[in-house]
């Protein structure tokens, strides 16, 4: 369980890639790498090529980058092209074993020799056998699958909320419970998580990655994590516990050594901390609280939600259906939640190119649900009654 003010902590993060940021790289096939950039090492990106890491270091966020002779040569941005259509077409086109004539061992010994990417693709091109009879828009696929396989490119990603989120969807969706972006979006949205001033309560056991390390990733400095993120376990977040603390003196009852004060003094300022965010909870008035658990949700909300203030936004995520379902059958039995509604989040994406724009053969079949309710007083005996 996690505390966080809402307060913005944008202008703590670097617009620039530092040592020991954790860099994202997409490559020339869609590929995203998440790679840490140390001073004086070297980044390895499998096929694409190694480059020193000092060639990155101080450069900002959102650049395309080609490797040549282990050094980085920033790109400028590509511009979508228009394409003209012809009246060939494909009906004519027989892809058999000698389509094209330069093998593979010949492709092998230019790269050797050091050809540029580009070389390579325009003598594929030319020796290509069918190559005019491809209508524009195959052609125009055909160098970018070639790009694709030879390109010694990257692009360095933004380390956004957003960014982040798509990187470990693609990579395994089911363990961060089927958040896709617009999941998360949308959650973020219905708590009323916004830069400025707030406090949410969040719930999360997905099994990666925890609130800290993908706050991690997005590279900001431990300090400013530490001043708005308060974590608790569940056990330390009842009232009736009593923490289980090491002793904060010297059995002997004087300090014999540094390193000993040293120890104590840790386990002081945790005993402290542990405290601090205790009592911060039990105060409550927090804004809003957003549970994403696999453990009942009911009684995560009946426990929390007095620690909510009025008007509180409760929004609820689960990749199943009847949880939630079961979840808005008991919260409308009970006053102090106004309205539980859900709601499934959908997503179709499109390929927009010009005269080429239709949605994409694949997707995703859900990011999830979604249950949401707001936290409302409800009246005493006494107000409700009109004597």
């Amino acid at each position: 369980m996690s505390a966080t003010p809402t307060t913005s902590t944008h202008g703590a993060r670097s617009a620039t890639i530092n040592s020991n940021h954790t860099v994202l790289f997409r490559l020339p096939n869609g590929e995203v790498r998440s790679i840490k950039v140390e001073k004086d090492s070297i980044v390895p990106l499998g096929r694409v090529g190694s480059f020193p890491a000092n060639e990155l270091i101080g450069q900002p966020y959102g650049f395309a980058y080609e490797i040549h002779e282990k050094k980085l040569k920033r790109l400028p941005p590509r511009t979508m092209d228009e394409i003209e259509e012809t009246d060939a077409t494909n009906e004519l086109i027989n892809d058999g074993e000698f389509v094209q004539p330069l093998t593979l061992e010949e492709i092998e010994a230019l790269k050797k020799s050091g050809v540029h990417a580009s070389e390579i693709i325009k003598t594929q091109i030319e020796q290509h056998a069918n190559y005019s009879l491809k209508t524009e828009y195959s052609k125009d696929k055909y160098r970018k699958r070639k790009e694709a396989k030879y390109s010694k490119s990257f692009e360095t990603i933004e380390p956004t909320i957003y960014n982040i989120c798509e990187y470990w969807f693609r990579k395994d969706q089911n363990r961060i419970r089927d958040i896709r972006p617009d999941s998360l979006s949308q959650m973020l949205n219905l708590a009323n998580v916004r830069p400025g001033e707030g406090r949410i309560i969040s719930i999360n056991d997905a099994d990666s990655p925890p609130a800290y390390p993908v706050l991690t990733l997005m590279n900001y400095e431990k300090e400013t994590l530490t001043s708005v993120l308060s974590t608790l376990n569940w056990a330390t977040a009842q009232e009736d516990y009593t923490p289980v603390v090491a002793p904060l003196e010297p059995t002997s009852g004087r300090i014999r050594s540094e390193r000993q004060r040293v120890r104590l003094d840790k386990r002081k300022s945790t005993s402290d901390t542990l405290m601090n965010t205790r009592q911060e909870l039990f105060l409550g008035e927090f804004d809003g609280l957003l549970v994403a658990s696999d453990y009942d949700s009911f009684e995560i909300i009946e426990m929390l939600s007095p620690y909510l203030s009025g008007s509180a936004a409760i929004v609820v995520q689960n990749m199943y259906l009847q949880p939630l379902a079961d979840l808005q059958a008991k919260m409308r039995l009970i006053p102090g939640y106004l309205a539980p509604s859900i709601t499934e989040s959908w997503l179709r994406r499109y390929q927009v190119l010009p005269g080429r724009m239709h949605p994409t053969m694949s997707t995703s079949g859900s990011g999830g649900f979604l249950l949401h309710a707001i936290k409302v007083y409800a009246p005493s005996a006494s107000q409700s009654s009109y004597g």
